[in-house]
């Protein structure tokens, strides 16, 4: 299939966010008193906003979610990340010949808020790729994994979404863009990638060197 837009989801997939930003939740979780692993909170928040977990945070730490705790978890997460953030291995390369390859119809459609999406771009060098065409999951009515961000994106790109091609890392945005009538790449650098499969994904990947011959550029 010839697809005629690309869309992105960000962590995981653009930049290696996720280990700093659970690395950060998982400490004030655990402040908050909620004995969450590292491993545990990456399993069960990647895809997942903080926000639409707060039953769950509530009933294990005992104490509201409130907006002050999110601040501050905003700010921590913020700083980590500008000290500490990478691109996804080879991803330069392969969003270079992408965007080159589809004559700019690409996107970034993130589950995150538009200040973390937009400043991890522009600290690994991605942002003039996508400038102007960042969507962010909290200006939409549902988040991932409804499938609002990527209707969204292929709507301002004037491309019927089922001409769309979706790169993602997680089962909960790759049902996302299914949801949508794309066809999802899975990314998954390591493991199998069953769980991107059996949420839909029409196929699996496990370096970002092999994603441009996949769309067809």
């Amino acid at each position: 299939m010839k697809f005629e837009a690309i869309l992105f989801d960000c962590d995981g997939v653009l930049v290696d966010s996720e280990p700093i930003t659970n690395g950060v939740l998982r400490d004030m979780l655990n402040e908050a008193g909620w004995a969450i692993t590292h491993e545990e909170c990456m399993d069960y928040f990647i895809g997942r906003t903080v926000r639409s977990a707060s039953a769950r945070i509530e009933a294990e730490t005992g104490k509201p979610l409130t907006d002050e705790w999110m601040a501050s978890f905003y700010a921590r997460r913020n700083a980590e990340l500008d000290h500490r953030l990478l691109a996804i291995e080879h991803i330069h390369s392969a969003i270079e010949r992408v965007h080159a390859h589809h004559g700019g119809r690409i996107a970034c459609a993130s589950g995150a808020d538009r200040f973390k999406v937009e400043m991890q771009l522009t600290k690994v060098g991605l942002m003039r790729f996508f400038n102007g065409r960042v969507f962010s999951g909290h200006e939409v009515p549902q988040t991932k994994p409804a499938p609002d961000v990527y209707l969204a994106a292929a709507a301002a790109l004037e491309v019927d979404p089922s001409r769309c091609a979706v790169v993602e890392d997680s089962a909960i945005g790759v049902r996302a863009g299914v949801a949508a009538g794309a066809a999802v790449f899975g990314y998954a650098p390591q493991g199998d990638g069953a769980a991107l499969r059996a949420a839909g994904a029409t196929q699996v990947f496990r370096s970002m060197a092999e994603l441009p011959a996949l769309l067809g550029c």
